[in-house]
């Protein structure tokens, strides 16, 4: 019976793998970079960071549920306060390590801190050949959860949450210890139509904050800007962007009738299941090939995956892997399997209607909320969150470009080199490139810092310090420095005003671009006002 999950058992077979190689990209971008980033002399050092945040939970409760809303927030007003009262209780029984589970608390070096990485690099690869339980997955869990809450910008997106939540409900399906690819039990139904619930939520929360944020959804005109206008473009975004506009006004349509329609029949019967798990990951792959968004699309394929049977399976996978699956299976039946102990049900069914409840209390209200919240977790655990991704659209794309001079003098006349980062639009020349499921962290940082000021985003005038000193890690984030040999004497960050260069263009360039003025002033080692700053924030370690 589909209850007991039977059906199920190719769909989990399908989801632990997708999630295995999905954690593997996430483990191995944080392999690489996380050091540089809030490593002991990183742009935003975790040793300086955690203490801020334990001074900061001794002054103040942490409130897990957090929701504006009007009928709503009142049904769920008992609810919450219950839920907030557990909660500081264990709180205060439980200390940081409760508030913000973290198992860098007690060692956060770099070695530990890499150590981890690559654990999680080893373990995900495991599981992205079918090697995974409970106990495995939930370690995934519990290691990126520790990454993400030391984080800090680097890990501010939605997908960092996303993955957690994913992350979860995936390990639920496993046994507890078994570690085969076809365990002999069935998977667990509460945690498939959980699946389906959480793609129900990120497509529909994705739709109506397009819809609730920004005029340019509600023309369908949004498509004019999105490819050049987005993070990270790649070679075919270009492209997309001189298609006429009614190809851009029917994508638009099409993005409304897949994230606003078509999921609710995610909990429809078979067929509508199946092509309704069609079409919204057909959707991501479509999104997949007009940009380079991280491993977001990829991460969202998993809960589509949920919407599939094992009828589905069995007509797509190779027919070596069906027949062994259907082995495996008539072996476990064949075994006499005594019936599962109370607890075996009892517990997966607890998490499962506390899981529900948690989204009662959260997500579901604010899809009714306004303003809508995008992107947010409603536990410590980030095991239930809201999403949503391009609210809003912008119409120009403006660039930091860090420049760099070994002149004794720092004006116009000096000769200034740029500074080439890994994909971020640079040199006009250059092609996009397509690095789509890996995640540049930096570069993303930086263009929302475009869209910003230095002080909002201080850890640039960081980042300027650092290349005046030609430091290691920060040049590891970074594709070319143009001083190998000595570093130079003044950094500056330029503002630029960049558009796609017209489909065959005679100089053969990707971009055109227009000088705005300075994002900030030149800056040198001796510069008392950067020194002054540095000091302050604790990054003056000299």
């Amino acid at each position: 019976m589909e209850t007991a999950g039977e059906d199920y058992r190719l769909t989990r077979w399908v989801l632990v793998r997708f999630m295995g190689f999905v954690y593997f990209v996430a483990f191995l971008v944080a392999a690489h970079q996380i050091v540089p980033l809030v490593g002991s002399d990183g742009l935003l050092p975790a040793d300086l960071y955690l203490p801020r945040v334990e001074r900061y939970l001794e002054r103040r409760p942490v409130r897990d549920w957090t929701m504006d809303g009007a009928w709503m927030h009142e049904i769920m007003k008992w609810p919450r306060a219950l839920a907030d009262g557990a909660g500081d209780l264990i709180d205060s029984a439980l200390g940081r390590h409760w508030r913000m589970p973290s198992i860098f608390w007690h060692d956060h070096s770099d070695g530990f801190i890499q150590a981890m990485m690559w654990a999680g690099v080893a373990i995900s690869f495991l599981a992205m050949c079918g090697c995974a339980n409970v106990v495995s997955m939930l370690a995934l869990f519990i290691l990126y959860l520790s990454l993400d809450l030391i984080g800090q910008d680097w890990f501010s997106y939605g997908w960092d949450s996303q993955i957690l939540e994913t992350g979860f409900l995936v390990a639920m399906l496993c046994p507890l210890l078994d570690p085969r690819p076809f365990p002999a039990r069935a998977p667990p139904m509460a945690f498939i139509w959980l699946l389906r619930w959480l793609i129900f939520k990120i497509m529909i929360g994705a739709g109506l904050i397009k819809i609730n944020g920004d005029e340019v959804w509600r023309d369908l005109s949004a498509l004019y800007y999105h490819y050049e206008t987005q993070p990270v473009p790649n070679p075919l975004s270009r492209l997309l962007h001189f298609m006429p506009k009614w190809f851009h006004k029917a994508g638009v349509l099409w993005n409304h009738i897949v994230e606003l329609i078509v999921p609710w029949f995610g909990f429809g019967p078979r067929l509508a299941r199946h092509i309704a798990g069609i079409l919204m990951a057909g959707f991501m792959v479509i999104l997949i090939f007009s940009g380079n968004l991280s491993f977001l699309n990829w991460l969202t394929i998993v809960p589509c995956l949920a919407c599939f049977d094992d009828s589905f399976w069995r007509r797509v996978l190779p027919r070596f892997i069906t027949r062994h699956a259907v082995r495996c299976a008539q072996h476990a039946a064949s075994e006499n399997m005594p019936r599962p102990r109370r607890w075996r049900t009892i517990v997966p069914g607890g998490i499962a209607a506390a899981l529900a409840l948690m989204n009662l209390i959260g997500p579901l209200p604010n899809f009714f909320g306004r303003p809508q919240i995008m992107n947010t977790s409603y536990d410590r655990w980030h095991l239930v969150g809201s999403y949503g991704a391009f609210g809003t659209v912008g119409k120009e794309r403006y660039e930091i470009v860090f420049e760099g001079t070994s002149d004794i003098v720092s004006d116009e006349l000096s000769e200034w080199k740029p500074y080439e980062f890994k994909v971020k639009p640079g040199d006009v020349m250059r092609r996009p490139p397509v690095i789509t499921p890996y995640h540049y962290r930096l570069d993303w940082q930086m263009w929302f810092a475009a869209m910003a000021t230095p002080n909002e985003y201080p850890w640039t005038i960081h980042l300027a310090w650092k290349l005046l000193h030609n430091d290691p890690g920060a040049l590891s984030l970074i594709a070319r420095n143009p001083f190998p040999d000595d570093p130079p004497r003044y950094i500056r960050a330029v503002y630029y005003r960049y558009r796609y260069a017209p489909l065959g263009d005679k100089e053969d360039r990707w971009w055109t671009r227009e000088r705005v003025g300075l994002w900030f002033r030149p800056l040198s080692k001796d510069d008392k006002n950067l020194r002054l700053i540095l000091e302050n924030a604790g990054w003056l370690r000299e």
